[in-house]
């Protein structure tokens, strides 16, 4: 592969258009409920939180469909591809009905157990009940989208999620307030046109996959059902949904503390989270490129080139990153206005804001790091390493906010303590057991 800046921004300026367009749905949803009221406002933001806890089930067994991908785009198996795809398809979609049967079954009873506000539990109850049925067509975007990220074909992933923008807007203006001569729905509507917003870019992946891919060379002429292969995803895929999963477990968590602590504390830390969107969009873009240019070069037999790519990759992090930072650190308050009018929650955001800025600088080396390692192939080791730093943030949270009862700025900073532990324990890993263990790994195979 080419491993120059130029080539390694091409595959990742799709990435990360896609995911600042798909934070952009989540911050417009935030922007219009910030002129609804604190209740609608807190409940979007433990709703969403829990919504995407569960989507990283899916998310996480099309990582790892995305890595074998990748190795067999590296090595030039193109038609091994396609059947990749379909398997993962399918158990995608029977995942999510199962998903949505079981929260439609239990999932009030699980928030009123860890919801203390009754007004936030029903508004939060309103937006899911709506909200969960985009977890079919959602399932099917992450599975195409790591099929085109696999092959590094990204082009078509800012397409795809310009569509979703536009109509995630025009919906949440419409259904929200009632436009167009529609009732006004509030809460419901965000979550409406969420759905609304993800069954049109699910078409859009199947027709244009249909019309404008090689099918042939990819092997997507042959739709069929292949246990086998199902089950070789899932031996890979099981370590990634598990590590997803619980990492965002943890973010649930944070904010369900949160939520004890009061409604106003709530409606900040969701002010927080949109707009740590703007930066953090960056994180997991030029992760997924890394972990793509890992599947790819250690298919392609030259897992030397790792990481010299992977400094490469964390510079351009860094300096991305600190270019939008810089911004918002000088105008925070036009950044929160994006998202409420209330004066009281802009102040009492203010430090707060400054504390979350602070956390991107250590996050990305370990982001980066662990894309390497799961993008080698061993997943179960990535699930185990992000535990451990799970473990520390775990405890920061718990001490600083339930036990301590800190002010609100500390609690935003405890995100160091998965920040730090994370990348020490990566790069001491990959300098010392990664190749060794791929090699034994291989032997054994």
């Amino acid at each position: 592969m080419d491993l120059s800046y130029r080539n390694i921004w091409r595959i990742t300026y799709p990435i990360l258009a896609g995911v600042f367009i798909q934070q952009l749905i989540g911050m417009t949803d935030t922007a219009f409920l910030g002129r609804v009221g604190e209740i609608e406002l807190g409940a979007a933001a433990i709703g969403s939180v829990f919504y995407i806890t569960v989507y990283m089930i899916g998310f996480g067994f099309a990582a790892g469909a995305q890595i074998i991908i990748g190795q067999f785009n590296g090595a030039g198996e193109y038609r091994k591809i396609g059947p990749v795809l379909y398997q993962g398809l399918w158990f995608l979609l029977v995942a999510a009905v199962i998903i949505i049967l079981a929260i439609q079954a239990q999932g009030f009873q699980l928030l009123k157990i860890l919801l203390h506000s009754p007004e936030i539990l029903k508004a939060t109850d309103t937006y899911l009940q709506v909200r969960i049925w985009g977890f079919i067509p959602v399932f099917v975007v992450i599975i195409f989208r790591a099929f085109y990220i696999g092959i590094t074909d990204t082009r078509i992933l800012t397409a795809n999620a310009l569509l979703m923008l536009f109509a995630n807007v025009g919906g949440d203006y419409v259904l929200i307030f009632g436009k167009l001569g529609l009732p006004e729905m509030g809460i419901r509507g965000a979550a409406l046109a969420s759905v609304i917003a993800e069954g049109l870019s699910a078409l859009f992946f199947i027709f244009f996959t249909l019309f404008k891919t090689d099918t042939l060379k990819y092997g997507l002429n042959k739709i069929r059902v292949n246990y086998k292969i199902m089950l070789g995803i899932c031996r890979l895929s099981i370590w990634t949904m598990l590590q997803y999963f619980f990492s965002l477990s943890t973010w649930f968590l944070f904010y369900i503390v949160i939520e004890h602590r009061g409604e106003t504390e709530l409606a900040i830390s969701n002010i927080l989270r949109s707009a740590s969107a703007i930066p953090f969009m960056i994180i997991p873009s030029l992760g997924a490129t890394m972990n793509t240019v890992t599947a790819n070069l250690v298919g392609s037999g030259q897992s030397g080139k790792v990481m010299p790519a992977a400094w490469k990759i964390i510079k351009l992090a860094y300096v991305l990153g600190l270019l939008i930072e810089t911004m918002m650190a000088l105008f925070p308050t036009v950044t929160m206005r994006i998202f409420t009018n209330e004066t009281t929650l802009i102040t009492q955001g203010l430090h707060p804001y400054y504390a979350m800025l602070t956390t991107y600088l250590t996050l990305v080396p370990g982001f980066i790091f662990l894309s390497i390692i799961s993008g080698s192939g061993q997943t179960r080791t990535s699930m185990l390493i992000e535990w451990a730093g799970m473990a520390f943030y775990v405890i920061g949270v718990w001490l600083v906010v339930a036990e301590w009862q800190l002010s609100l700025t500390w609690c935003w900073l405890t995100e160091h303590t998965y920040n730090i532990p994370l990348g020490l324990i990566t790069f001491w890993y990959i300098k010392n057991y990664l190749w060794k263990e791929n090699r034994r790994l291989q032997m054994a195979a």
